[in-house]
Formats: structure tokens, sequence, C-alpha cells
């Protein structure tokens, strides 16, 4: 099935200013997702859709395609990431006849590898799902604890009727993270949402779910890379 690539990276990031060309262990944090794209060998197109002319120079020196700089209207803070990848579709392929599936892989998650890509690709098809977005198991934070703290600092559990059940009576709980998200080209464009009524979750690996959206994100993701790096050349 004919599949396209849609890496949505724009240039105003303000949590951490710079992300997409910001350098990564020795590469832009952007070139890890179009890397992983182009090594999947599942496409036949990986588009980053930008408003920057930085980082669209940025994704075609590690092989991708500008076939258009993003209105600045849908490059703001509040504008949905799926309506970015809708757009892209839109400007690409007019007709909607060239594509079946499209795979949102989003710039702050560069830790998937090109092997996650094929993985979740192969599920989604496999189930017949119209929309499949990536998640992970929440760790050794157990959600099912979760409370709230008032001004007073007094707590209020959210699963009160949870609280006091050990944790390996519970059931585990994900959480969607922005590494791989895959839709039916139709189904997309009809929706506007890769969160359909039906959509299903692919499991990815904490150590390879992290998003970049706050220093610490960086701090943690960058030693993630560097102990995977060094577990590599042990290996070798």
């Amino acid at each position: 099935m004919e599949a396209i690539a849609i890496v949505p990276a724009r240039g105003g990031s303000k949590r951490v200013p710079g992300k997409n060309v910001r350098n990564l262990l020795g590469k832009p944090s952007l070139a890890y997702t179009i890397n992983a794209a182009l090594e999947s060998g599942l496409f036949q197109r990986v588009i980053v859709s930008t408003d920057n002319i930085e980082i669209a120079a940025v994704a075609r020196r590690y092989g991708a395609e500008i076939p258009f700089l993003r209105n600045a209207i849908l490059a703001d803070d509040h504008t949905p990431v799926s309506s970015v990848t809708v757009d892209a579709l839109e400007r690409i392929d007019p007709a909607g006849t060239e594509y079946h599936h499209v795979a949102q892989l989003t710039p702050n998650c560069p830790l998937r590898s090109h092997r996650d890509v094929q993985d979740s690709y192969y599920q989604f098809v496999e189930t017949g799902a119209e929309s499949q977005i990536s998640v992970t198991r929440f760790g050794w934070l157990n959600p099912w604890w979760a409370v709230r703290r008032s001004e007073l600092f007094e707590l209020k559990p959210i699963f009160e009727d949870r609280v006091n059940e050990r944790s390996q009576d519970l059931q585990v709980l994900f959480c969607p993270t922005g590494a791989i998200w895959w839709a039916r080209t139709d189904v997309l464009r009809r929706e506007k949402t890769f969160h359909i009524q039906n959509r299903t979750g692919w499991e990815i690996p904490w150590q390879r779910a992290v998003d970049i959206d706050t220093e610490d994100d960086w701090e943690m993701a960058e030693l993630l890379m560097q102990m995977s790096q060094r577990v590599l050349e042990i290996h070798v």
C-alpha cells in the first residue's frame, strides 16, 4: 500500500527554543525523525511541513522533501498537529488518490527507530484499523493513584475506588506519545483527526517514547540516547 510520512516541524517552539535544529549528540534533533522514516523503507515520500527556512534547509540536508512552506496560521501554539498533516496531504495529493496510508512523525520524539516505524505499520495493517497512535506504559508512576492537590495542600484521589488496591491488581494504563501515528488517508481527510472512535494503540517502550516538550525532557532524551550508543559500542 502506498504510504507517505508527514513530519510537522514548526519554528516557534517556546519551551525549548529552536529544538528542531538544536544539536542532539552531533545532529539536529529533526534528523533522527527523518532518518527513521527513510530507513524504514515504507514511504514513497517523506515530507517535512514547516514554516521556518532554517528547518527547511536542515530537512533537505538529511533527505526529506520540502514542497512548500507552511502557512503561518498553521504554525501557532493552538493548531492541532493533525490539522498540519491534513494540510500537507491536501497540498501534495489534492485528489486524494495517490496515498492510502499516512504516518505523522513528530520530531519531538527523536528516539523512535526505523524498526519502530516498521513494527507499528505491520500492526496497523494487520488489524485493519482506520487510525492508530503510539502509546507507552506509565512505568514506575502509577496513574491509578493520581491525586489533585488543593491550595491548602489537601489531596483528593482521582480514582477513589482504586486507592487501596495493590499495584499488581490494577489494569495497565497507557499514555499517548507523538512518536508514530498512522491513519488511512481518506479517514484523516474526512475526520481531520487521528482521534477517531475506533482508533487502536501501538505500544512503544518508554525508552524510545520520550516527547521533548521541556528542557528536562531534552536532558532525558540526551541521556537515553547516550546510553543506547554505549550499548551499541559494547556489542560492536
